[in-house]
């Protein structure tokens, strides 16, 4: 019987959704919580327990919210080796958890959180044991996560078959939250853990792309010239977007949503609740423009959680704009894109190929991958 340590950080990702960059600090958790932001983490966990079909496993957690709650749910008698010390769970706790589960015996940590959990871990175990991380946080960046939950189950049951049996280091990053919250991408290499080995479900770390400067300055000006008199347009985070902005002369939230009709800024760095109050009225017409997570292919889930599934379901995949750099999408894992959206039916709708800009009246046909089994 295979011994596997669980650690669900709750609050991971619990400030994506209202445009808070980030969860990390206290400060912002009560924030996020006292605006009605909900836990995400454990029903993303919840899907990777699915599709491992592991209960029959040795199982370690932490009490509670942190893995023994989501076990118990499912049926599993944990080992429950300690639990949070206070209301509000904390890198401290994820930490103390790690620690324990090592000293137990734990074979591999499976684990939900974003860049600071992962930190975290880095910090207790190194690469002691292997981790695979079930992706929940706004920062994703580190290579010690699946592509998305179910990836992160599939991943597990291959490893508990022998199907997957080579281990190697991934790189754990994270960015300083306050900068990113002010713009700027500050990130930073923490160090390494082991992760099974698996192109097929585990990410690469984050690409930054260097050199198509001429492509996005070439899509900014397609985009422009592409939008329609009286539509809605939902403006998505990053660079290539900044661009579209830049050729609209309108201020750009790098880092965050913004809503554009008619050449004019109707608002900057929108929640999800703030964004769905502008498109709720099924009679306006909306579309939305997104970009390419370099490195990943993600569109959706990383870094744009006030792309919410409903926010998404309204617009319509047939008035999604996907633009990306030709750079950008021949460095993609299998040349794919990815929507880890936290919705595996809305995940599953959105795959087939897409339309993606690449250039002044310039596209590629790229497939929107679907998890398989």
């Amino acid at each position: 019987m295979r011994t596997i340590g669980l650690i669900v950080n709750p609050l991971a990702g619990i400030g994506g959704p209202l445009g808070f960059k980030g969860s990390d600090g206290a400060e912002i958790v009560e924030k996020a919580l006292a605006l009605g932001a909900e836990q995400k983490a454990p029903a993303r966990m919840a899907l990777a327990l699915e599709k491992a079909k592991a209960d029959g496993a040795r199982w370690l957690c932490w009490g509670g919210d942190m893995g023994e709650a989501l076990l118990r749910q499912r049926g599993v008698e944990p080992e429950v080796l300690g639990a949070p010390r206070g209301d509000r769970t904390t890198p401290e706790d994820t930490r103390r958890a790690a620690e324990a589960m090592v000293q137990a015996g734990a074979e591999l940590i499976l684990f939900a959180g974003g860049d600071g959990t992962a930190r975290d871990l880095c910090a207790a175990v190194g690469g002691k044991v292997p981790v695979i991380g079930v992706p929940a946080g706004v920062k994703i960046h580190s290579a010690v996560y699946a592509l998305d939950p179910s990836s992160a189950g599939y991943l597990l049951r291959d490893w508990l078959d022998g199907r997957v049996t080579g281990i190697k280091e991934a790189e754990v990053m994270d960015i300083d939250e306050d900068l990113f919250r002010q713009g700027r991408v500050s990130a930073r290499l923490y160090g390494y853990m082991t992760v099974p080995d698996s192109a097929a479900r585990m990410q690469a770390g984050k690409s930054a792309g260097s050199s198509e400067a001429d492509a996005i300055a070439e899509i900014g000006a397609d985009l422009a010239d592409s939008m329609e008199e009286g539509v809605t347009y939902i403006v998505g985070s990053g660079s290539t977007l900044k661009a579209l902005m830049d050729e609209l002369e309108l201020p750009d939230t790098l880092l965050g949503v913004d809503l554009v009709r008619d050449g004019q800024l109707l608002a900057a760095d929108l929640s999800e609740k703030e964004l769905w109050s502008f498109i709720e009225d099924p009679d306006i017409p909306v579309k939305m423009i997104v970009t390419v997570i370099g490195g990943q292919g993600n569109i959706f889930g990383r870094g744009n959680q006030q792309l919410s599934p409903r926010i998404i379901r309204r617009v319509g995949r047939e008035n999604i704009i996907v633009a990306a750099g030709p750079e950008k999408l021949a460095g993609l894992p299998g040349r794919a894109l990815r929507a880890d959206t936290g919705d595996p039916e809305l995940d599953a709708s959105l795959a087939g190929y897409i339309s993606v800009v690449t250039g002044y009246r310039t596209t590629a046909l790229v497939k929107i991958a679907k998890t398989e089994g």
